[in-house]
């Protein structure tokens, strides 16, 4: 196997990452209209009693989705040194992190360093043209009214100048303030908006600092080995792998996810990817293809290679469906409650889903090798799937998926047990 620019940390790899947008789920108001909806509330501290079920479930890394100070979904910062008001305060996130240091539990946070919100001072004082000018691309009319570089034309999401030094010091100072606190990995939103150059003058200085930090990308349509060549990430997140699960189930089309199973070998040679089958930015995998094939879609994510993310809610099979229009995400961010519900008062449907995942996340810790594996097809058909998984000293386990007569899968394992995953 070709290493590539494989990330010097492997220990990151092995993580299962529990994905949780927390302005969603800690219940928070997404688009507050009055001052006091944003009034201080210590709502980050509900996450502490989760950390034991994402345990259980067997998830050792919980991946934060915006927490900054913002002014609606997280996405549009106002300041990268303090926590949301309507999640708490700093002292709340020092708590939450000691929570997950007791429980050996590795954070993620969510860097949003494309774009800011309006609110943003140093935008303010560039558009007023005073200060910061150089931080963002502004053009001013003849008249003198200024216009200003909009990520994906949003006129709230003002883009960061990414070949200002100012930028790029910036998101170093970022980064090192949360790293100091704790956390042991960055998500990059939107990087695939973000010139890879820019990433080469940040991220090495960071590592010099703190050499263990995992640096994972979201980059939807690219080059990913190239992507990865060039700025220097760890990983980056598996959208064409996400998409052929989804996608090969739902047509019955098997022959995509082998396509897609091949390219990701590829990408292997050079890097971990992040796999995923669902995250707050698509269709929740029950809504896509049903509580049957979701469970299949979750035996493949978990025995291929790569760092698998698991979206919360999903271990419980439920639906939500994204829609493009505003407030279309609300659907797949719900709320939690504060605490977990027993397991004993789960639906059927619930308590059935969270097994697979348990039984599966067991089954990769006890492969660990899985985190590297290489795939190859021994039967392919439409609606039948069987391949197996390999790692470089010769372990194998094989996997055989089957739409009919209804959904189901056997995994069998290199100690020779066999492990059937259904839903009925």
């Amino acid at each position: 196997m070709v290493n590539g620019n494989r990330s010097k940390n492997a220990s990151m790899e092995t993580i299962i990452w529990w994905h949780v947008y927390p302005l969603g789920f800690l219940g928070a108001p997404i688009r507050p209209r009055s001052a006091t909806q944003r009034v201080l509330t210590h709502r980050l501290r509900r996450l502490i009693p989760w950390l034991d079920y994402m345990s259980d479930l067997g998830a050792n890394g919980l991946f934060l989705g915006p927490i900054f100070d913002s002014q609606t979904h997280g996405y549009d910062t106002i300041d990268y040194f303090s926590i949301d008001p309507r999640l708490g305060d700093l002292n709340d996130f020092d708590d939450l992190m000691r929570a997950c240091r007791e429980r050996g539990i590795t954070v993620m946070l969510d860097g949003v360093f494309n774009h800011v919100g309006t609110g943003f001072p140093a935008f303010r004082n560039a558009l007023a043209g005073h200060d910061d000018q150089d931080m963002f691309t502004i053009r001013r009319s003849d008249q003198g009214n200024p216009d200003y570089a909009k990520f994906e034309g949003h006129a709230s999401l003002p883009e960061l100048n990414h070949d200002s030094p100012r930028v790029a010091q910036l998101v170093r100072d970022v980064m090192e303030f949360w790293l100091a606190k704790g956390i042991g990995a960055w998500r990059l939103d939107a990087a695939y908006t973000t010139q890879t150059h820019f990433w080469q003058h940040v991220l090495p200085e960071v590592r010099t600092k703190f050499p263990k930090v995992w640096f994972m990308g979201e980059v939807i349509q690219a080059d990913y080995p190239t992507v990865i060549r060039e700025s220097g990430f760890d990983s980056l997140t598996q959208y064409e792998l996400w998409k052929a699960i989804w996608s090969s189930l739902k047509d019955g089309n098997f022959f995509e996810l082998d396509w897609c199973l091949q390219r990701h070998d590829g990408f292997m040679d050079v890097f971990t990817p992040q796999t995923f089958i669902g995250n707050h930015d698509v269709t929740r995998i029950a809504s896509q293809v049903g509580i049957d094939k979701a469970a299949l879609a979750c035996v493949v994510q978990f025995s291929v290679g790569g760092v698998p993310s698991i979206y919360y809610g999903d271990e419980l099979g439920m639906t939500g469906v994204k829609e493009d229009r505003p407030g279309g995400d609300d659907a797949v961010r719900p709320a939690f409650p504060a605490k977990p519900q027993p397991f004993n008062e789960l639906s059927e449907s619930q308590s059935r889903m969270f097994g697979i995942y348990r039984s599966l996340i067991e089954m990769r810790k006890a492969n660990p090798w899985l985190a590297q594996a290489r795939t190859k097809s021994t039967l392919l058909e439409n609606r039948r799937y069987v391949y197996e998984s390999a790692g470089e000293h010769g372990e194998t386990l094989s996997v055989d998926l089957q739409l009919d007569p209804h959904p189901h899968a056997e995994v069998h394992l290199p100690d020779g047990s066999v492990l059937s995953i259904a839903m009925e």
